[in-house]
């Protein structure tokens, strides 16, 4: 095997590729490695998700030159981010591309420094960074760049020493953080992010450390990420991807929304952003044609790239079940002061939060993270300059934040509910002429004033504190810490309820899921009239799934 001391964006963009498929083949694996045996555990897909999102736009550029792989990918990422890993997975990506800025290629010298930059940034992006997580991994990578730097040229042997690095550190995070020690795993986001590095090995022809190649648990298996099949020719709506550049002036927001509402009704996958004297466009159809026409209208072309996407269907990125789903534009709303997007899994959830004014309902949860794209969509439907987030998950703050800071032409309000109680909790707060910044700080404050009781099941034994748990149990947990083990839905429900409600309780509001029927609902508000006469119980059908019950306590 011929050594490797420099890489051009070529290689680069193989090597996000190959990682991103190398953790889309483990990441149940990753999830599997969440805390608490719950059924959403999904740092692994969170993670994969993301990831592929980099690697889509690392495969479109296509540039010889790192810095645009690296940039590229970063976008993709930064937009495709999901959960808390995802997010700080996407400023992995940022740093790492702001440090290769300028440059046609990068040895390991400049590696190391990407990789140092790639650590700083992603801790600047966690408010309270904790150790014995994705970040203490990173860092450990990135402390091994450097002092391997000086020892190597040869990339495949500065990678591959990394990720031995990387592998002692993360055996380490049980003993830094309690929590992964009891439940016996360690830190999944960190497994996620050498996985990623593993893939851009196998890439490059490297061989996997010694210590993974002898522990079939922990190593991936051999894949060959060119043959890995995108799309199938009968899932393809529009057969051909047409991009380009329009060359402008200036970029007019109305002409552009005009376009892009245009490309709508001949095709879809519609990408149209202005930057200054360029607008961009991407967009599937079977009338290329078309499209050019009418951004001929506009300004003068560059950059035109056609292609078929039904005779090169076999691609290099696994990734057709995580495209984005792109609708196609509605009629314009009319012009409001706020507006609100809230997260939500459950046709009865989406109901109640669409009955309290909320305008766009984005499916997702705790079974999906949505990503800061699929929020920036939402808000972009949105016609109002104001626009409150509602994230109702702890896992998906961080990506309404990052939707936040991306958004250029309207201010987003995030209000940081960890749950679907907080975020309809807030929305009581709505007052049509309310001040926005003073609606936020009651929004906020109206989150603090509740407790969200939710019971669902285990998906494998483990232990977590003084509790033993087997798959199977029923799991009663109270604002996202376990409460209750028991062996019956309604039992560990009551047991949990007797511990959340107080003598300051005084509305109980239970959600019941997609799995539970309206008796049980009602068989548990009736204990709770009779246990606790002094509080008001109201029942309403959730449709969620995986949690029995979603309970709020104000």
């Amino acid at each position: 095997m011929s050594s490797t001391t420099k890489l051009n964006g070529v290689r680069l963009g193989r090597m996000i590729i190959a990682g991103a498929n190398e953790l889309a083949s483990n990441k149940q694996l990753v999830d599997a490695m969440n805390v608490f045996p719950v059924p959403d555990g999904d740092t692994g897909t969170n993670m994969s998700l993301t990831v592929m999102a980099a690697a889509r736009e690392a495969e479109k550029n296509g540039s010889l030159q790192v810095a645009d792989i690296a940039k590229a990918a970063s976008g993709g990422a930064l937009r495709g981010a999901r959960g808390n890993s995802g997010v700080i997975t996407s400023q992995i990506f940022r740093g790492f591309a702001k440090a290769l800025e300028g440059m046609e290629e990068a040895g390991v010298q400049e590696l190391a420094a990407a990789a140092e930059q790639a650590v700083k940034t992603a801790y600047k992006a966690v408010m309270k960074p904790k150790e014995g997580t994705i970040l203490t991994v990173a860092r450990g990578c990135a402390e091994a760049a450097v002092r391997l730097a000086e020892e190597t040229d040869e990339i495949e042997v500065f990678l591959k020493g990394i990720i031995e690095d990387g592998h002692k550190v993360l055996a380490q995070t049980p003993e830094m953080l309690p929590v992964l020690k009891q439940a016996g795993v360690v830190d999944a986001g960190g497994r996620g992010l050498l996985y990623i590095l593993e893939g851009a090995l196998k890439q490059m022809g490297g061989d996997l450390p010694v210590v993974l190649q002898e522990n079939q648990n922990t190593a991936a298996p051999e894949m060959n990420f060119a043959s890995l099949a995108s799309v199938e020719n009968e899932s393809i709506t529009f057969g051909y991807c047409t991009e380009f550049f329009i060359n402008v002036d200036h970029a007019d927001e109305g002409v552009t929304t005009a376009l892009k509402a245009y490309l709508g009704t001949i095709g879809d996958s519609i990408v149209c952003v202005a930057d200054d004297d360029i607008i961009k466009i991407h967009v599937h159809t079977d009338h290329p044609g078309l499209a050019i026409e009418k951004a001929l209208t506009i300004g003068s072309l560059s950059g035109l790239k056609i292609d078929n996407m039904r005779e090169q269907h076999t691609n290099k990125i696994n990734f057709s079940a995580e495209a984005p789903k792109v609708e196609a534009p509605k009629a314009e709303q009319p012009k409001k002061d706020v507006g609100f997007v809230s997260i939500s899994a459950g046709e009865g959830l989406t109901k109640i939060f669409k009955n309290l004014g909320v305008d766009e309902v984005i499916e997702g949860g705790q079974t999906m993270n949505p990503s800061t794209e699929d929020i920036l969509n939402a808000v972009d439907k949105i016609n109002a300059e104001h626009i409150f987030i509602l994230p109702n998950n702890k896992n998906i703050i961080l990506a309404a934040e990052q939707a936040a800071k991306l958004s250029e032409e309207k201010k987003l309000h995030v209000i940081p509910s960890r749950s679907v109680p907080e975020g309809i909790s807030a929305m009581f707060c709505y007052e049509h002429d309310a001040d926005p910044d003073e609606m936020e700080a009651a929004m906020k404050d109206a989150i603090q004033q509740v407790d969200t009781a939710t019971v669902t099941f285990a998906v494998r034994d483990t232990s977590i504190g003084d509790k033993q748990i087997k798959e199977g149990n029923i799991l009663g947990m109270l604002n996202d810490e376990i409460e209750v083990v028991a062996e019956d839905v309604m039992e560990g429900t009551k047991e949990l309820l007797r511990n959340a409600i107080t003598e300051e309780s005084e509305v109980v509001s239970i959600y019941y899921g997609a799995d539970t029927a309206e008796e049980d609902a009602k068989e548990l508000s009736a204990f709770i009239e009779e246990e606790f006469p002094d509080c008001e119980v109201e029942v309403q059908d959730g449709g969620q799934p995986l949690y029995y019950y979603i309970i709020s306590i104000e």
